[in-house]
Formats: structure tokens, sequence, C-alpha cells
């Protein structure tokens, strides 16, 4: 049975907007790195202004959303944070209109990316811990007794899930296929079939098999789903985190199987009171996917020569 945890709303929804507002920079830099690398046809001071007005609007907001908010001066930090959200995104969005076409696939965007989503939610969460003056092992488990029992539970969870996961992907993709829809490989993917010398390939071995499961673990399973759960939701709690997970990746195909894969997920944090397992189940689904497609792609490089 799991424990409660003594999240507060306001600081859940701080650090959500957090996370997002670092999401927003993180699309913003990509698509400067991509003007100010292969040109564009707009101005480059108007360009680059518009850039830095975004970036700078975003950080303020991040600023702001990070402050307590007393009830006394709730509403003028309310309208100070909007202002400066509302700011940067206008300016950003201005901005990316004038570089007009799509961001192209780059190990770099990647990167870049990952550091705006999993390395500031991490920072964020952090700060989030802080806030509730509780350590990361008092908050999702760590250390306590069980913690042999969560690994093994975390493993087999994994192997079991696996063939499940990989038939409702290729399920997914078939079912597109035959209502044309052309299915898409997620982005993460994309860029490991780009990457071709092995500094980028172990980069993206590291978010995919470390940080991406540390992270989105500790915020869809540690935070939201225990908050929602105790608010008196534990169906809300389950399938909407889960949702909300599946969707966070962006990518059609997978949907299904990662919407399965969150309430495995959520089930053995349940099981365990521990973050461990779905830590290990999720790290470990992300190594065989990352290695079955590292052997595919070394396969077709080697067939086509």
């Amino acid at each position: 049975m799991l424990s409660d945890r003594p999240w507060k709303a306001e600081a859940i929804v701080r650090l959500i907007l957090g996370v997002m507002i670092c999401v927003f920079a993180g699309s913003f830099l990509v698509s400067a790195l991509r003007f100010f690398g292969v040109g564009g046809k707009a101005s480059p001071l108007l360009f680059g202004g518009l850039m830095a007005g975004a970036l700078m609007a975003l950080g303020a907001a991040l600023v702001a959303i990070n402050k307590p908010w007393p009830l006394e001066f709730f509403m003028r930090r309310l309208v100070m944070f909007l202002t400066f959200l509302y700011a940067g995104l206008a300016l950003g969005a201005w901005a990316q209109h004038l570089l007009g076409t799509a961001a192209e696939r780059s190990v770099l965007n990647m990167v870049i990316v990952t550091l705006c989503f999993q390395g500031a939610a991490l920072v964020l969460i952090s700060r989030f811990l802080r806030e509730h003056q509780v350590g990361w092992g008092g908050a999702f488990g760590f250390g306590k007794p069980g913690q042999g029992r969560a690994l093994l539970l975390g493993m087999i969870a994994a192997f079991i899930f696996l063939p499940i996961g990989w038939g409702l992907q290729m399920a997914s993709a078939q079912l597109m296929t035959r209502i044309q829809i052309k299915p898409v490989a997620q982005q993460a993917v994309q860029a490991l079939q780009d990457a071709e010398v092995w500094p980028d390939r172990i980069f993206l071995g590291v978010v995919a098999i470390l940080l991406a499961p540390v992270a989105e673990e500790m915020l869809f399973r540690g935070i939201l789903y225990p908050a929602i759960k105790q608010a008196g939701y534990p169906r809300v709690a389950l399938w909407g985190t889960a949702l909300l997970f599946a969707a966070t990746h962006h990518n059609a195909p997978t949907f299904l199987p990662l919407t399965l894969l969150a309430i495995v997920l959520a089930l053995l944090y349940e099981k365990t009171n521990n973050l461990l397992a779905p830590i290990v189940t999720h790290s470990l689904f992300n190594a065989m996917n990352f290695l079955v497609l590292y052997l595919v792609q070394q396969l077709t490089v080697h067939s086509s020569r």
C-alpha cells in the first residue's frame, strides 16, 4: 500500500508550470540554434532580439513561479507571472514564425530538449522536496527496507511487459497504416538513427536508460499520482497520469503501449511503496528498446554495404 505523501497542491502546480516553461525555452533554443546555424530569411538582429526577449521573459516567469505565493500577494504574483509567461510565448512564437520551417533532427537538438525537460524536472523536483523539507529517500522510499524486493519486482515486470509493449506498438503501427496514417518514430529514435559517432550514441543511451526513467518516474508516479489519489480520485490518478505520461512522448504508435506501461508502473509503486521498482522497470524497458534499435540499425548498415 502506498504511503501518504505530503505534497502541497500549490507547490505541485508551480512545479508543473516550471517544467512547462523549461520545455518552451528548450523549443526556442532549438529554433535559435537552427537559425544561426543554417541561416534564415529574417533579419538576424530581429530574430535574435525576439528570441533573447522570449528567453528572458520565460526566465523571469520561472523565477516568479518558484517563489512562495502568500495570499496577500497572490494576485500581484499571478499577474506578474502571466505577463512574463505570455510575453515570452508571444515573442518566441513570433521568432519561430520568422524561421518558417520545421526544425531539423539532430543529436544536439535532442540534448537541448532532454536537458530542458528531464534535466530541468530533476532540478525543480529537488527544489520541490526542499520546500517540503523531505529528502529523496523519504519522498520516494529509497533506502527503506525492501530495496531488494523492489528491484526484483521491477526487473520481473520489465521482462513480462516487454513483449506486450512491442506487440501493442506493432499493432498500433499496422492500424495506422490501414487507415492511411503514416507511423512516425519517436524523436529519440530518430536521433539515434542520425547519431553516427559513439559519443552521441552514449549520450542518447544515458538519457534513455538513466536520466529519463528517474526524472519521469519522480514526476509522474512519485508526485502527481499520489497527490491526485490522496485528493480522493484514485481512478483519475491512475488513468490520468498514465495518459499524460504517454501524451508527453508525442508519438501515436507508442501511445497505447506507454499508457499500459504507465499503469503497470503505478501499480508497482503501490505494491512496493518504493519508486525504485518503477524506475527499474522503466529503465530496463528503455534499455531493451535502445539495444534492439541499435542492433537493427547496425544490421541495416551492414546489409547495405
